[in-house]
Parts: structure tokens; sequence; C-alpha cells
């Protein structure tokens, strides 16, 4: 059985202030980890409030992004190995609003995800279709070809301890969603990739979550199909209660 995985990406949002109080409301009240993997994804702002108010609970921290060199002159990037220093445990990567609005290629995603490996956290590698891609109904096409250079040279161990999260980008705070068996059809879609890739035992050992105006309300729904094993939550995870919500109807 694959933990379930419930990630919360606030995206631009929330002042340092605020990201105390959210932390301080959740830390000692989220389900603990041997029943689901509680995330908070963060601006880098507030990452090392956020570590340091979740020591000693079950609450894991995620950084939104950062770049595949540890350091040198890459003036505004994110190193990991900054990050890791910091206590991160989880990166997001490859986001469509990176992929978008910031040009991100798959080879840079790719580069990205090894040099968090390298620093001993974890990837959340986004993966997702527009609508125009979707409406011709070549999704399965399109996600193969990102998860395959997504992935490219990681080793089997690395893919089966990483995280991977569907989220389709005409559903990326929208108010509309793919339904559930979309959703699972999807990342069943991301499963058989890397099984051609990496064999059966990786593929059945990978988390996969769905992303995509994931609420209280609708997330049971998700979660009861075979291949989403979780969830990259967005405005839903902007308060307290509302992230505890969604831990609650999980664990």
């Amino acid at each position: 059985m694959r933990k379930p995985i419930i990630a919360g990406n606030w995206k631009m949002n929330k002042t340092a202030s605020e990201a105390k109080a959210f932390a301080q409301a959740v830390a000692t009240k989220i389900p603990s980890n041997d029943k689901v993997d509680s995330v908070v994804g963060s601006p880098a702002l507030f990452l090392e409030t956020l570590v340091s108010e979740s020591k000693g609970t079950d609450l894991k921290v995620a950084a939104q992004n950062c770049y595949w060199e540890n350091a040198g002159a890459f003036t505004g990037e994110t190193s990991p190995a900054a990050l890791a220093d910091l206590g991160v445990q989880y990166v997001i990567i490859g986001h469509s609003e990176r992929r978008e609005y910031f040009h991100e290629t798959d080879e840079e995603i790719n580069k990205k995800a090894k040099a968090i490996f390298a620093n001993g956290m974890l990837p959340i590698l986004c993966c997702g279709e527009s609508l125009e891609t979707y409406e011709a109904e070549k999704t399965a096409e399109w996600i193969e070809g990102q998860i395959t250079a997504g992935l490219a040279d990681l080793s089997a161990e690395q893919v089966s301890s990483m995280v991977i999260a569907y989220e389709p980008i005409w559903a990326i705070g929208t108010g509309k969603s793919a339904d559930a068996t979309i959703a699972d059809t999807i990342c069943g879609v991301v499963r058989s990739t890397v099984e051609k890739l990496y064999g059966n035992d990786v593929a059945s050992k990978v988390r996969i979550q769905y992303g995509g105006s994931v609420k209280p309300e609708n997330i049971a729904e998700y979660m009861a199909k075979e291949n989403v094993d979780g969830a990259l939550v967005g405005g839903a995870s902007l308060e307290a209660d509302s992230f505890l919500a969604l831990l609650d109807a999980v664990k």
C-alpha cells in the first residue's frame, strides 16, 4: 500500500506572519505520518519559519522551486544545498505555472530533480496538459513525454521514492476539475509510463498525486481511485482549517 501524501502549494501567497500563524495552527494537529504525509509548499521567504515551527511534529516542508546548481553566479535563484541545510524535505518542480510563465523545459526540470536527490531531498515533479491538448485527445502522449524526459537518468530507487503530480493546466485555479475517473485514468498513464521505463516494482511504489481545484468536499472521490495517492492542493491549502480537513479526509 502506498501511503497518501497531501501537499499544499501556497504559490505566491501569505506574509511571514501569516505563514507562522498557519504553522502554529496546524503543526500539532495533523495526523501521524504513519497514516499520511502532510506537506506544505511555501515561497522561499517563509521556509525557515515553517521548518522551525514544524520541528518535532509530522508536518513536512516543501520549497516551490530550486536551481540545479548548489552555488554560483545565479542571481535570484535558490540553492538546493541551502534548502537541504535548512531542513526542507521536498521541492516542487515542473509546475505548469513555472513551465508556462518562466519557460522551464523538461530538460531543466530533470536537472533540478537530480540536484534535489543529490542533496537528500525528494522532488514532487509536476506534469499536465493544456485544454487544447486535452480536447485534441493527446493527453496521454503529452504526459508520457513529460514523464520520460523528466525522469531521464534517474535511478529506479530514486523514482520509487519521489512523488509525481498530475495537474491538468485547465483545472488549476479555474474552479474546474477533472473528475475522479479522468484523474485516475491520467494518473494511470503516469504509472504505466514509469512501468515502461523502470518496471512494475517501481511503478507500484511511486506515489502519484492529482492536483486541480481539490477541496475537502471532493478529495475523497479522488483518493478512492486506484492510481491516485494524494493531492497537490492550491487554494484549499491556504487556510489552516481547510488544510486540516483535507488531511482528515484521507487519514
